[in-house]
């Protein structure tokens, strides 16, 4: 279970990141460039993301 919450997580990290950097105009040639509010999804998605990996390496110590 860890191994997929993991996945999804890392997964979540890397859309994230590329909202924000199409939302920023950074990343071009999408609806989404220029536009903040995808910017501001992306780091919803990457806090997300960050937070489902640390949930899951903290059940991971305490089973050990």
């Amino acid at each position: 279970m860890r191994i997929i919450v993991k996945t999804v997580s890392a997964v979540l990290v890397v859309i994230g990141c590329v909202w924000v950097l199409q939302g920023i105009n950074v990343l071009p040639g999408s609806f989404m460039t220029g536009q903040t509010r995808w910017a501001v999804r992306g780091g919803i998605l990457i806090f997300a993301g960050i937070a489902g990996w640390v949930t899951a390496n903290r059940k991971q110590r305490q089973a050990n």
